[in-house]
């Protein structure tokens, strides 16, 4: 798999491949609806990088887990509105509607979500800083980790006849949904590919 450089022609290719991609939509039905920001920047050194976060310990759900920037879409918003806004209270990082370059497909949590992936691309100079009081840490994960053989891990469960999805990286490991949501976004924006991840499972202590 070729990596884009965090460029215009780079921008562009990711542009275009999700244009090629017929999103599935999924009703949410029960579930509530969330977004989050799959958010591509510069990894340093001239390649692109995902933006990745770890929680605060002290909030009151999922706390310290790696996370994507977003949250649960208010009454009113778009999926987009809402990830922007969350990009921007979790990581003071203001997007404008225009660095969207596409979504993904909706990912359905066995925690009663429905989240849709909004993949952006942050200004050269694009500047981001922790909410303490949601995030610990900020990431960014080069595409070329992402991508490294053997990653991602796929494994199975007695709880479920699904596969689970982790991705060994930061020195740990990140399961569904954030491992999901990443696999697809580096099958369809970086390697053009039609891949759907709805069926990935996640961990049984992710089940609430």
């Amino acid at each position: 798999m070729s990596h884009p450089l965090y460029d215009d022609a780079g921008r562009a290719d990711v542009r275009r491949n999700l244009a090629r991609f017929t999103v599935a939509p999924l009703p949410a039905g029960s579930l509530k609806r969330a977004s989050v920001c799959l958010i591509v920047t510069d990894d340093g050194a001239g390649g692109c990088a995902l933006v990745l976060t770890r929680r605060a310990r002290s909030l009151n759900t999922h706390a310290g887990q790696f996370a994507l920037p977003g949250g649960r879409v208010n009454e009113g918003e778009s999926t987009i509105e809402a990830a922007l806004r969350e990009a921007r209270e979790e990581i003071n990082l203001a997007l404008d509607p225009d660095t969207v370059l596409g979504t993904l497909d909706d990912y359905p949590t066995r925690s009663g979500y429905l989240i849709t992936p909004i993949v952006v691309w942050a200004p050269q100079d694009a500047e981001m800083s922790a909410s303490p009081d949601e995030v610990s840490r900020i990431y960014h994960i080069p595409v070329s980790d992402l991508a490294r053989s053997g990653t991602p891990v796929f494994y199975s469960i007695p709880e479920s006849d699904r596969p689970v999805i982790q991705y060994p990286i930061v020195n740990s490991r990140v399961h569904a949904p954030t491992a999901a949501l990443i696999y697809q976004f580096m099958e369809v924006a970086i390697g053009g590919r039609d891949t759907r991840v709805a069926h990935l499972e996640q961990p049984v202590w992710a089940w609430k």
